[in-house]
């Protein structure tokens, strides 16, 4: 009986290698269009993340806060390091600190105009994050956390997450507001809302995750 199941193998091997692919029926560029004119926006990464497979994206938003949580809860019962390594030399600290200006000015602008130009809500929030872990290696880490702390960005960061399901959840029942003109940044609906959203929580939460493996590993 194996020997079938050998045999098969094999076929369907030299199947896939010889038999070309049918061609498809339909046209790329059509497709792309028909993705722009349903979200009502240019920037059809976006349409396709956060309307047509809008129901994966909650799932990513909410796996990437179970990594935060889990990154907290390996960590916890490690002793925090002693002293904490950081650039001293005041070129480095100039440099790093405008790397931090404009990978900040970076973040803000992908969250903002994600919805017309390549970029969005995830990437806005890894260059958010960038910028913390700039200063993250030219600061104290002590006043970091204060700042963490005073400004509640846990709590920030959860409320972002509630609020992008709760939105994401009306907009898969049908409930959408007016796409708008097309270009223009108040367009496409509910599509810039869940790029900002988007930015801030991963924002918050890489700040999360630089501030514990700094308090634990150490930075340099």
């Amino acid at each position: 009986m194996k020997w079938v199941y050998l045999i098969a193998g094999i076929a369907l091997f030299i199947k896939v290698l010889v038999m070309p692919n049918p061609q498809a029926e339909w046209d790329e560029i059509s497709i792309v269009r028909a993705i722009v004119d349903d979200s009502g926006v240019p920037n059809a990464v976006s349409g396709i993340i956060f309307r047509n497979r809008l129901y994966d994206t909650i799932f990513e938003v909410v796996v990437f806060t179970i990594a935060i949580l889990g990154v907290n809860f390996l960590l916890a019962n490690e002793k925090p390091t002693e002293k904490v390594y950081q650039f001293s030399d005041q070129p480095s600290i100039v440099l790093a600190r405008l790397g931090a200006t404009i990978t900040a000015l970076v973040s803000i602008e992908l969250a903002i105009r994600g919805h017309l130009s390549p970029g969005g809500g995830f990437a806005a929030g890894v260059a958010g994050g960038t910028a913390i872990g700039l200063i993250a290696i030219t600061s104290s880490s002590e006043k970091m956390e204060k700042i963490y702390k005073k400004w509640n960005a846990a709590t920030l960061e959860k409320i972002s997450v509630l609020i992008f399901i709760v939105l994401a959840a009306i907009t898969l029942m049908g409930l959408e507001l007016p796409k708008g003109e097309l270009g223009t940044l108040v367009s496409g609906g509910i599509l810039p809302i869940l790029n900002i959203l988007v930015a801030i929580k991963v924002t918050l939460g890489s700040w999360a995750v630089i501030l514990l493996f700094i308090r634990y590993r150490g930075l340099l």
